[in-house]
């Protein structure tokens, strides 16, 4: 055994410094877990391994013998690097397994053959420089070592990877990058050891006990914050591919210049050439691999958007487009098929009052309702808010039966965590679907549906060919209804309101009438419902009551006494300052407020009681007087008709109209609603009298305003004048009543109501009959305008 010399003590020293960067490293294992975890452990086993096969080899040859020295040295030279090229493996490996290096194991296998590439390029042109004739190393060509290719080998492709994944690993990449540039050095040491150890030179021996430290201090301290979140990047797309043209160029200028200095093809040249052309190939064929990968990606990704954009992603039924690819999808031959569409009715009332979530519950559970109904073949869809449909294998008058049992599913109770909700709903469905109608088929089952709402709802309608022609109708005359007024198509006409029982006109309903030049005269009933449902409503309503307050002022001013009322939809009455607007005209006309009567049906009595009053009392605070018009239709209730701010109470004509009951009173109901009238203290008018038997009736309940078509239908103004005129010349007397047909005993006059006073601002109006002393047959109703005499407080 030999003194060991300075520089041979020194890389003893340095390989010493080495292990506790191997515990640093097996540490930093112990406290990670998952794949971190594994990363870090193979760190710290490649290192000890690195470390240890420095360390032994080195050992054993400051401690061996010189003479044995000899005889083993390029044994321990091989043994050496073989230990250590493993070792060095397995930190290359801890390396690509670190987060962020790689995003799977097929990722991890591009970088290592990218690292390939680059490496068998550097090793060509490395061999050019060393081998003859170049031999840049001279004398220290280890040409006597041939193991120390291993450890250049494994070199190469540590500073391979080192590039690639400078180029490709996730950000932050200086991560990744240290730690693969550490091993790298590690390499370079397992490759300088070895070297030294083999060609007994202590100089390069003290070179690699330097790097094997340092690269393992570099890879200790860059992993302590490799396992932090890294931006993930995974589209193919957008990887470079300089790295495969470059490593190809600079092997082919070496090899040229190679040639062209006289140099030979060795072995190791050729090693070098196949493995370059090994490596690109198969990194063609995983790039190959990658991009049918990719392409099945991208398939599966735009099929999952295509059945997204054709899917609802509250209910997961089909949506429009969805339903709308069924539809052109070719029918089975033979299997016919039908379209039902499907309305809640109601539902808005759900979103208002319960919140959008309760809605989209029930939205879900209607769905799942639609999916029990419907048949395996059948597609359902949702249109769009409460709106659904279904295409079903069937013919309609199987879609019929299947929209009945529809209706009786979706009108079961819905349970939510707000309490039950319960809806109905409306069906349209239309006929049998040949190809190429997918749109008409859809038109005519919205048409259905439509028709379905406006007969009441809760129904199943089925499509007919008159609905085209009605659609037509409503279309034209929505179009024309909106010039009539400018083109002078629309006047009003007037019906008398009689008092009873003189007959003598005290009133007049304004009545609004179009006279089409091409459609001749549209029914009021006809095109009312067209102005309510475009809109059109609201001018319509306005022309009215300024044509009829002008008309108004004119007989006023002729000394005519009368009053005139004007309809009230519930639009209008619903609208912004529309008591203003009252307001506005009868000043622009100077007419009194009392002489104009506003009449509100009894369907606009069914909507929101709180906000209906105080809209009627915003109209009674202007003078108007207010009219409660069909009365019996349905609606109203008696703790309605006493909270109401109304005036006048007008009997519907199906009341005055009713035949005789099984007791032989004509129209018991008549008399019931003149008492309830007078009770409440409102004037109660009589419409639809249009016989002399109707009128007995209305006239024995003590009923004092009639109207109908017995007094006369509606007339121009002028006509209607013409009557106040002859009534205020003649000022005939009321003809005695009609002897009474039940009792058969002396005739009998109708009896009247009377205004009486029950104390300071009190007062109620009662009924009069012939028998009281206060009835008086001659009783004057011109002045039945009157607040006084209308219930007016």
């Amino acid at each position: 055994m030999h003194s060991p010399s300075g520089v041979e003590l020194a890389g003893l020293a340095s390989l010493l410094a080495a292990v506790p960067a191997v515990a640093l490293l097996g540490n930093s294992g112990r406290r990670h877990t998952g794949a971190a975890r594994r990363a870090h452990l193979l760190l710290a086993a490649g290192a000890a391994v690195a470390t240890g096969a420095a360390l032994a080899g080195l050992v054993s040859a400051l401690f061996m013998a010189h003479d044995e020295m000899r005889q083993h040295v390029q044994t321990l030279g091989q043994a050496v690097a073989v230990a250590m090229a493993l070792g060095t493996l397995t930190l290359l490996a801890g390396t690509l397994m670190l987060p962020g290096a790689a995003e799977n194991r097929r990722a991890a296998l591009r970088h290592l053959l990218d690292g390939l590439v680059i490496a068998a390029a550097i090793w060509f042109v490395g061999w050019t420089l060393v081998s003859d004739p170049t031999r840049i190393l001279g004398d220290l060509t280890p040409v006597r070592c041939l193991s120390v290719l291993l450890g250049a080998g494994v070199a190469t492709i540590g500073a391979g990877l080192t590039t690639i994944l400078a180029v490709h690993a996730h950000r932050p990449r200086h991560i990744t990058v240290r730690v693969s540039a550490g091993v790298t050095l590690v390499a370079l040491s397992a490759t300088l050891v070895p070297g030294g150890i083999c060609q007994g030179g202590p100089i390069v021996v003290l070179l690699g006990a330097l790097m094997l430290p340092a690269g393992l201090v570099v890879v200790a301290r860059a992993v302590k914050v490799a396992d932090r979140p890294v931006t993930v990047a995974g589209d193919i797309t957008q990887r470079g591919t300089g790295y495969a043209f470059w490593p190809m160029a600079a092997m082919v200028l070496a090899g040229t210049a190679h040639i062209l200095a006289g140099g030979e093809f060795t072995g190791f040249g050729f090693l070098g050439a196949c493995i370059e052309g090994f490596a690109l190939v198969s990194r063609q064929y995983v790039a190959l691999g990658d991009v049918r990968s990719y392409t099945l990606q991208l398939r599966q990704r735009e099929a999952h958007f295509r059945e997204l954009a054709h899917t609802d992603p509250l209910t997961g039924l089909a949506n429009r487009r969805g339903l709308l690819r069924a539809l052109r999808e070719t029918p089975v031959p033979g299997h016919p098929r039908t379209l039902v569409g499907l309305d809640l009715d109601g539902f808005k009332n759900v979103n208002d009052m319960r919140g959008h979530d309760i809605g989209d519950a029930v939205l879900t559970e209607v769905a799942e309702r639609l999916r029990t109904v419907l048949g395996a073949g059948d597609v359902a869809a949702r249109l769009g808010g409460d709106e659904f449909a279904a295409l079903m294998q069937a013919t309609p008058d199987e879609a019929m039966a299947v929209g009945e049992r529809l209706l009786a599913v979706l009108c079961e109770p819905y349970e939510t965590e707000d309490g039950s909700i319960f809806l109905s709903a409306s069906v349209g469905v239309a006929g049998s679907l040949t190809p190429g109608d997918t749109g008409e088929l859809m038109r005519d089952a919205d048409l259905a549906l439509r028709y379905a709402k406006q007969r009441g709802k809760n129904r199943v309608e089925r499509y007919q060919k008159r609905y085209d022609e009605l659609l037509r109708r409503h279309s034209v005359l929505e179009n024309e209804l909106r010039h009539a007024i400018d083109r002078g198509q629309l006047r009003l006409v007037f019906q008398p309101v009689v008092a009873l029982p003189s007959v003598r006109p005290v009133g007049a309903e304004a009545l609004l009438r179009w006279h089409h030049p091409e459609l001749g005269s549209v029914r009021p009933d006809e095109f009312i419902p067209v102005a309510e449902e475009s809109g059109l409503i609201g001018s319509l309503g306005a022309w009215v009551l300024d044509q009829a307050c002008a008309q108004l002022a004119q007989w006023l001013a002729a000394k005519h006494d009368v009053w005139v009322s004007v309809n009230l939809s519930p639009k209008e009455l619903h609208a912004a300052d529309y008591a203003g607007q009252v307001a506005a005209v009868l000043d622009k006309y100077g007419v009194p407020p009392q002489r104009l009567v506003l009449e509100v049906t009894e369907h606009a009595v069914a909507t929101d009681m709180d906000e209906l009053i105080r809209r009627l009392v915003e109209l009674r605070s202007t003078g108007v007087r207010i009219a409660l018009d069909d009365f019996g239709a349905g609606y109203s209730s008696l703790g309605q008709l006493r909270n109401l701010p109304v005036d006048i109470l007008k009997i519907d004509h199906a009341l005055v109209a009713e035949p005789e009951s099984r007791t032989g009173m004509a129209a018991p109901l008549v008399d019931v609603v003149v008492r309830l009238g007078h009770r409440l203290g409102l004037e109660v008018l009589a419409e639809g009298i249009g016989t002399p038997a109707q009128r007995e009736v209305v006239e024995e309940a003590g009923c004092r305003l009639g109207q109908g078509s017995l007094f006369g239908w509606g007339v121009p103004a002028e006509h209607l004048e013409a009557q106040l005129r002859a009534g205020r010349a003649t000022a005939q007397r009321p003809v005695p009543a009609p002897r009474s047909r039940k009792t058969g005993g002396a005739p009998s006059a109708p009896a009247r109501s009377q205004i009486v006073m029950l104390g300071p601002g009190m007062r109620q109006v009662r009924a009069v009959l012939p028998t009281d002393p206060a009835f008086s047959s001659d009783q004057d109703m011109r002045s039945v305008d009157a607040p006084r005499e209308m219930g007016q407080s």
